[in-house]
């Protein structure tokens, strides 16, 4: 486990409870340069802490690596474990420079590893359901909505470290949407900032505090996307998808089904962030071929979120290349 914040600790409780044919799994080291974190992290899963990736690959013999990493900090840790050709699970967004990002998707393609991503909002067991009404009746049209608080790190507020608000949240609406409606194909973005005020000084840093971007897709269709961390909790988070007299919304516990004349709401039965480990655990011990989050989906869906950011930061539309990811160097 590289890493040891809360979202490691949330990936080491569901791995040490994984249940069925694949059974659990131990973490078997922590490594991280927070030495009481890593230590604390550690103890609890009675294995030995790390400051050091390479060490710690290296003294506690893997079968898989998960990198749980702030924005700013990934690479040393993914091309540690690709050099030992280790299944790869990493959590988004997967990186900040989309050159980085790019190199780690090539050779994680040439190494041939399995990989998973934190994108678990693609394990929804409803998105199944969603994808086959949407196959005959494809989407003209999309709404996402991330409307939150700022999350109590400090480096989150800071454009060099999280990347914003839609790279570090709006992320997973983007990464649904991409899997709903296709590739995206030009940006046009707007944020807004609050200034001369108590509550920006305190809060500090220099992302948007609201962010609303337009999409265009390759299909054809247009998305809006709105984002904000003004709040003082979640108040919503969610995609919707319009179709000739079809509409639905997912959450991340349910799809609601609206039809006009009916309406259905279908209930999600196992939490995504515990599929989504599931699976990949499956995929690391030969269970199932992929995971639904690999690698390569994730380093598409940070290009998009980087477009959207850098239109807002410039002012301007940009659009946005697919280049077959076997051709990057």
């Amino acid at each position: 486990m590289v890493g040891a914040g809360g979202v490691a600790q949330r990936h080491a409780a569901v791995l040490s409870a994984l249940e069925g044919p694949e059974g659990g799994a131990a973490i078997v080291g922590v490594v991280d340069p927070d030495q009481t974190a890593a230590q604390i992290l550690a103890s609890a899963h009675g294995c030995p802490d790390y400051r050091v990736i390479e060490q710690a690959l290296d003294s506690s013999e893997p079968d898989a690596v998960y990198v749980c990493v702030p924005p700013f900090a990934h690479g040393e840790a993914e091309y540690a474990a690709i050099e030992r050709a280790l299944p790869l699970f990493v959590e988004k967004p997967v990186g900040l420079d989309p050159t980085l990002v790019e190199n780690i998707a090539a050779r994680i393609q040439q190494a041939g590893i399995v990989t998973g991503t934190g994108y678990h909002w693609r394990c929804l067991d409803v998105v199944e359901q969603a994808q086959k009404l949407l196959a005959t009746n494809p989407p003209m049209m999309a709404a996402g909505h991330w409307l939150d608080k700022r999350p109590p790190v400090a480096w989150w507020g800071q454009r060099d470290k999280s990347g914003g608000q839609v790279v570090e949240q709006l992320t997973h609406l983007l990464d649904l949407a991409r899997l709903l409606l296709g590739e995206a194909e030009e940006v046009y973005a707007a944020g807004a900032r609050l200034t001369h005020s108590v509550s920006d000084i305190e809060r500090g840093g220099d992302i948007d505090d609201a962010t609303a971007a337009t999409v265009r897709f390759a299909s054809g269709a247009v998305a809006t996307f709105s984002a904000t961390s003004l709040l003082v909790s979640k108040h919503r988070s969610s995609l919707q998808t319009f179709s000739d007299a079809l509409a639905l919304e997912l959450t991340e516990t349910g799809l609601a089904i609206d039809r006009g004349r009916d309406h259905d709401d279908v209930t999600v039965l196992e939490d995504p962030r515990v599929t989504v480990d599931r699976e990949f655990i499956e995929a690391v011990t030969g269970l199932r071929a992929t995971t639904r989050t690999p690698y390569e989906e994730a380093a598409r869906t940070q290009q998009l979120g980087a477009a959207l950011a850098e239109s807002a930061l410039v002012g301007q539309p940009v659009r946005i290349g697919h280049p077959d990811p076997g051709t990057r160097t």
